[in-house]
């Protein structure tokens, strides 16, 4: 009896473990995918600035992009309900969708309040504007989350 307890306890870690491998590693590439989506959307290479430049309203607008993805990616895999094939595909899509619309939510503000993201990226000091721009992607990951639930 103790042996069948333990086999079917390895056999549920291992498939829990290769759940959480796979979910990270969709997570990664969803997470690097929206890296760049805001790389794209912001003049100048966003690494370098960050990197080199220490620009904090760079770093700022990068964080809340990948923050705002995580919240999608975490969604979708509690949305899953266990089922790894379909979550992962879902988890994906999802993340996309929400990567688009963060992207898109942050060009709009940028237009509406009129932020010059150019002077951003060579202020030295943290600017209102970055957080607002960094609280707008945040806030439709967030959105986005609550929708895949």
């Amino acid at each position: 009896m103790v042996l069948a307890f333990s086999d079917g306890f390895g056999t549920a870690l291992g498939k829990g473990a290769g759940a959480i491998a796979a979910y990270t590693a969709v997570g990664l590439v969803l997470l690097l995918i929206g890296f760049f989506a805001v790389d794209v959307t912001t003049p100048g290479r966003l690494t370098s600035i960050i990197r080199h430049g220490r620009n904090t309203n760079a770093a700022l607008l990068a964080v809340c992009g990948v923050v705002g993805v995580g919240l999608v990616v975490a969604s979708s895999i509690y949305a899953s309900g266990g089922r790894l094939s379909e979550g992962l595909i879902a988890t994906l899509v999802w993340g996309l969708v929400g990567i688009v619309a963060q992207q898109v939510g942050a060009l709009i503000v940028r237009a509406l309040f009129r932020v010059d993201v150019a002077a951003l990226m060579r202020a030295e000091s943290l600017e209102p504007s970055a957080v607002l721009l960094g609280a707008t992607q945040a806030t439709i990951g967030l959105i986005t989350a609550v929708a895949v639930i």
